[in-house]
């Protein structure tokens, strides 16, 4: 994958990605999973995955700005979703508003693949000066190890081992092995760091996220070509004889682990006793190249780091494209109104109010638009002009049918959603999700989708700057679909470029891009239960050439536009009935005289393509003619209905009502 760039400063490698936003400033962030965990055990699985990713973004010396999140549940119709749902979303809006960072957008959808294999995917961003970057690299011989945090318990211990496993019919009984979260220990963590980050004293410093002690300890030694000596009885612990097996694979939350300057040891304790934190000093870095676990001063364990940290095994799987078989079901017939309500009120676009209100989305008060507000969440660069688009985003519905082209069109949607949000698209961290490598076909999906990655990334020039993979999501020989989450960050120069999905009455709107009615995949077939096809073909220059034109048109015709919206699953009439909901205004809709399926085109999901919202029509024609730029009036603001001319009408109020109505009924039954 393409991971450099003019804009990066820290690739894969480290604990978050790093890229340059100007004015000495930077932007840290990253994604991870914690699906097994999450399914296990709710509520701790997706709390400890949020406090495990605000680390990681901390470590590096940022102060975490806001939290998104990629959720996928199995079928309403399975027992045990609405629980893992209610679970999930109250361990992800506890975790952040106890800490006190916003969290800001991402998705939530639901297919009967993730019926016993739920993912939980969490990204967080962080703002960092660019002089103030700390990194895990140990070395300095003699330099003492300092352990902070939560005492050690034996919580987790095997939870990366649990997590890299496929489910069976005994695996509540891994419910021990999944961490808990302490909201207000990471929140002292985090300030007490921030502090210490000011004082010069840290070498290097790591969170003990996945084998705790073990892989923190190994990878910040393998990293600084060191040693390392452990004296495991200094660990604070919070149980009675605890072995140094379980001390050094514990995975309690909430823990550092670093190598600080010998003449600033004493300073860095007594921050930590000023903010109420256990802190010791557990070792010291040697020049052996190996790994000395002490315990009651004796040796029970010693090993060279660098064969553990870097020579693992690489596989070459055999890989073979699976034959997909589809469902031979009843087909349905619906209306253009009918369908529309359908796809509005279903689970995967029914309104996520019910979600997000249990979310602190403007805590820090730097949130300029959470997510159903704008194509991306956007978030403002404290006392600055400047601003942070970010978004999470994938079809496993289209990757499913074409590894490669569904993660392409991730990529390319991503993009897509950051450009209308008003940024320049930087770089994107990755969470690739899949079922055993160990069989062909899922093999095959995983090259597939990391092609798809690479040829999209390369062509937009959109580096992968982190990432995470998870696999094993498979529970008796059933996978997930592939499910290749993309999270992208942009900049946005000036935060008055950012328009959301703003609408004002009169306004025009208009279709950038082309329209040919691809329906296979689509919302509608879904709907008509023709489950099969392909995805809709991506061209990538055509997907440069309209976002180029909209990002230029946005910033040099600042004061026309009013609003912009990405078209993407549903199509055409899902991003218009989504304008007329969120700004509760109506819509005068016309097809164009020259279509000739109108359901097709209404409900395509063609790539490429956005609807831009402005006030001066003349002006949007005559930059696009200039440019050649495909450019399709669609629809007028006005009054408060949403119609399409000689086809339908219906109440604005109407489909807030129908867009409201499949979680309240989900929930509440």
């Amino acid at each position: 994958m393409p991971t450099s760039g003019e804009k990066v400063i820290c690739g894969p490698g480290e604990n978050a990605g790093i890229i340059d936003i100007g004015d000495n400033e930077a932007i840290v962030f990253k994604m991870e999973s914690h699906n097994h965990p999450s399914f296990i055990e709710p509520y701790q699985g997706a709390a400890t995955g949020v406090g495990g990713i605000m680390r990681d973004v901390f470590t590096m010396g940022a102060r975490p700005i806001a939290n998104l999140n990629s959720l996928r549940f199995g079928s309403p119709k399975h027992p045990k979703t609405k629980q893992l749902l209610s679970g999930v979303v109250k361990g992800i809006g506890d975790y952040g508003n106890c800490v006190g960072i916003p969290t800001v957008g991402g998705e939530c959808n639901f297919h009967e693949s993730y019926n016993n294999n739920i993912l939980v995917n969490a990204m967080c961003i962080g703002l960092v000066k660019k002089n103030k970057i700390f990194y895990s690299i140990a070395k300095g011989s003699g330099n003492p190890i300092i352990y902070v945090g939560a005492k050690t318990g034996r919580d987790g211990i095997h939870g990366a081992t649990m997590a890299s496993a496929e489910f069976d019919d005994h695996s509540e009984d891994s419910r021990p092995q999944v961490q808990v979260g302490d909201p207000f220990m990471e929140k002292l963590l985090l300030e007490s760091c921030q502090e210490l980050m000011k004082e010069d004293a840290i070498i290097a410093i790591q969170d003990m996220g996945a084998a705790g002690l073990t892989s923190s300890s190994f990878e910040m030694a393998s990293k600084g070509s060191c040693g390392v000596k452990l004296f495991l009885d200094k660990v604070p612990c919070r149980e009675d004889k605890m072995t140094p097996y379980e001390m050094m694979l514990s995975e309690t939350q909430e823990r550092m682990l670093m190598v600080i300057k010998p003449s600033k040891k004493k300073s860095t304790l007594r921050i930590f006793k000023k903010w109420g934190l256990e802190a010791a000093e557990i070792g010291v870095i040697t020049k052996t190249g190996n790994m000395e676990i002490f315990f009651n001063n004796s040796l029970v364990g010693k090993l060279p780091i660098k064969p553990l940290a870097d020579s693992s095994p690489e596989y070459d799987r055999p890989s073979e494209k699976p034959f997909i078989k589809f469902k031979k079901e009843n087909h349905k017939n619906f209306s253009i109104k009918s369908a529309l309500i359908k796809i509005i009120s279903s689970p995967n676009h029914s309104s996520k109010k019910w979600i997000y209100h249990q979310y602190d989305r403007s805590v820090m008060c730097d949130t300029y638009f959470s997510s159903e507000q704008s194509d991306s969440a956007v978030i403002r660069v404290h006392n600055s002009t400047k601003a942070i688009a970010v978004t999470c985003d994938c079809n496993p519905i289209y990757c499913n049918s074409d590894p490669k082209l569904g993660a392409e069109i991730g990529v390319a949607e991503s993009w897509r959603n950051l450009i209308a949000s008003g940024a320049d698209p930087i770089a994107i961290t990755d969470n690739l999700n899949f079922g055993n490598p160990e069989k062909k076909e899922i093999m095959y999906q995983i090259k597939e989708a990391i092609k798809g990655i690479k040829t999209a990334c390369e062509a937009l020039n959109y580096p992968v700057v982190s990432g995470n993979v998870s696999l094993y999501n498979e529970t008796k020989n059933k996978s997930i679909f592939p499910t290749p989450v993309i999270g992208g960050v942009g900049v946005i120069k000036n935060i008055s470029q950012s328009k959301g999905l703003r609408m004002n009455e009169g306004d025009k709107i208009f279709i950038v891009g082309n329209s040919h009615g691809h329906l296979e995949l689509s919302e509608f077939n879904r709907i008509c239960n023709k489950n099969y096809g392909s995805p809709p073909p991506l061209d990538l220059k055509e997907e440069i050439k309209n976002g180029t034109f909209v990002r230029n048109f946005m910033k040099k015709h600042n004061s026309i536009v009013t609003g912009c919206h990405d078209i993407s699953e549903g199509g055409i009439i899902l991003a218009l009935a989504e304008l007329a909901i969120r700004n509760e205004k109506g819509l005068n809709i016309k097809i164009p005289s020259n279509v000739k399926n109108s359901k097709n085109w209404l409900f395509g999901e063609d790539q490429s393509r956005y609807l831009l919202i402005v006030n001066n029509e003349d002006i949007i024609k005559k930059v696009a003619k200039k440019e050649n730029i495909k450019l399709q009036e669609i629809a007028t603001v006005s009054g408060d209905k949403f119609c399409i001319i000689k086809k339908f009408e219906i109440s604005v109020k109407k489909l807030i009502k129908y867009n409201n109505i499949w979680f309240e009924n989900f929930i509440e039954k």
